[in-house]
């Protein structure tokens, strides 16, 4: 990216559409019920700050326990009475083309949303979240005729065999780190399967979802009722995962709010849940790693990108005691070079976080660390140099010495902080790792194969990362284990929690 003659040039992506984004927050969002946009039954709206400067750059509906009661109504007439019933495979596959495909065609835009609305930098919005969101689309529109069932060899004169039947209404509330990237991550499988959709995304970061909303509603994708927006604060999740008529309920945020959806569940219908949750990551760098710098520098941007908000970050380095010294200099390197500043600069390296409480949760952290005995190497404060004063900035923080029983090693800090952990054996760097409630994800830095197969099978985590952290695909799962979740997101995986399964018996 480069700067010519004071206009800001991001190379090999489109401009930011700052001008077209003022003007589209100028109207207060609405919800989106049964195809149409209506205003909460509360007349209630929520502000949105941009947390780069503090500024105010819009507000947003916040619903009532009446809006979700009509939301959700919809959802069921939609699918158990509507056309959308009887919209072939090959329709709906096209249906979700069209979605990538103008997703793609308004990329800027929702980059543009994205930043504004979360913090992080412009390119990461624009390359990883847009882009990721329009290729889900077109990934889940390719199983629409390919998950079915089977016929089962069973002993007797008849015929059985399985169905795989969409689920029904499905709740889906979504987080404030990846706001248009985790809504697609549910929508997108739940409207493969023919399933019909009310959709909460986080009362901070709510306006990609609801552009994403807009160019659907724009285009005439569904019929009324298969997709329904819910805005506001968190609290009101809980009317959708109790509601008796919501048949699912798909999740990502904090293990504590995850754990008020399981009872909100078995106080109302049982209905089944996927929740992807927190995360406190080990990533172990053995001595013979096989290029230990290339290992120090993804394991550094593996955990500063999109500023340390992402639940599978590697937020616990444990790196082998004759490597250690070496391995935290570099790392005070990379977190000192790196310049935090407005999302739409190309020179800064980190956004903003994504709200003041967040921020100061993140500060909070750090204090503990430094209290406990952990040695500050980077970082440890907020940024407040030049244009940074009004935003929620964290310099990127490294703390080595840290002994994995602190609070900063057990609690997920979810920001630009880094624990470094020194370790001798294989056997203690194992321990340490697994000694955690989460089991999200999980890396490991060696030459040796049979070293690598070995610790990998013993790591408790959903993904183990080998020789490259943070490696993810539309076709591999992603989820964790332990207190990080239940059930997968990605492939046919995620297909499995938005299908149910019938048996069928013919007798002959």
């Amino acid at each position: 990216m480069t700067k010519i003659n004071e206009v800001i040039v991001f190379e090999g992506i489109d401009q930011p559409k700052l001008a077209w984004a003022k003007e589209w927050l100028k109207e207060p969002k609405k919800l989106y019920i049964n195809g149409q946009w209506v205003n909460s039954s509360a007349n209630e709206t929520i502000e949105s700050i941009n947390p780069a400067n503090g500024q105010v750059t819009g507000s947003i509906n916040g619903a009532t326990e009446e809006d979700i009661n009509k939301a959700v109504q919809a959802a069921r007439a939609a699918f158990d009475n509507g056309p959308w019933r009887d919209v072939t495979r090959k329709e709906r596959a096209k249906k979700l083309r069209q979605i990538s495909a103008l997703i793609k065609e308004h990329q800027a835009e929702l980059a543009t949303l994205e930043s504004l609305d979360n913090g992080k930098l412009y390119t990461e919005a624009y390359n990883d979240d847009v882009q990721e969101a329009s290729d889900l689309f077109e990934y889940y529109a390719g199983w629409t005729d390919k998950y079915y069932g089977e016929s089962n060899p069973v002993e007797g004169d008849f015929l059985s065999y399985t169905t795989r039947d969409p689920v029904g209404v499905c709740g889906q509330i979504v987080p404030f780190n990846f706001p248009i990237g985790m809504a697609v991550w549910k929508l997108s499988p739940a409207l493969a399967m023919g399933n019909t959709v009310v959709l909460k995304p986080s009362s901070t970061t709510s306006y990609s979802a609801i552009r994403l909303v807009e160019l659907i509603d724009e285009a005439g994708i569904f019929p009324p009722g298969v997709l329904n927006l819910i805005l506001g604060k968190g609290s009101i999740g809980s009317h959708i995962s109790r509601h008796m008529d919501v048949d699912k309920i798909s999740f990502t945020g904090s293990t504590q709010v995850g754990k008020k959806l399981v009872h909100d569940s078995a106080d109302s219908n049982l209905k089944p849940l996927t929740l992807e949750l927190g995360g406190k990551s080990p990533n172990i760098i053995f001595s013979d790693a096989p290029d230990l710098d290339a290992a120090i520098e993804r394991s550094f941007y593996g955990l500063f990108t999109h500023k340390g908000e992402k639940c599978s970050a590697p937020t616990r380095l444990i790196a082998q005691r004759d490597i250690y010294d070496k391995v935290v200099e570099k790392l005070g390197e990379y977190a000192n070079s790196y310049k935090c500043g407005d999302p739409f600069d190309p020179k800064s390296d980190q956004g903003a976080q994504v709200s003041k409480a967040h921020m100061e949760s993140i500060l909070n952290y750090i204090e503990i660390g430094k209290s406990e005995g952990a040695r500050l190497v980077a970082g440890g404060e907020r940024d407040i140099t030049g244009e940074n004063a009004n935003g929620y900035y964290v310099r990127p923080t490294i703390f080595a010495d840290v002994d994995n029983k602190m609070t900063i090693a057990q609690e997920e800090i979810f920001g630009p902080v880094l624990c470094v952990i020194p370790f001798d054996t294989e056997e203690e760097a194992v321990t340490m790792a697994n000694d955690t409630i989460y089991g999200l994800a999980a890396g490991l830095w060696t030459n040796d194969v049979s070293r690598a197969n070995r610790v990998a099978r013993k790591l408790e985590a959903g993904m183990v990362f080998v020789n490259k952290y943070g490696c993810y695909d539309f076709a591999s799962p992603f989820g964790g284990w332990k207190q990080s979740g239940w059930g997968k997101e990605y492939a046919v995986h995620s297909l499995q929690s938005y299908t149910k399964t019938k048996a069928i018996w013919i007798a002959f």
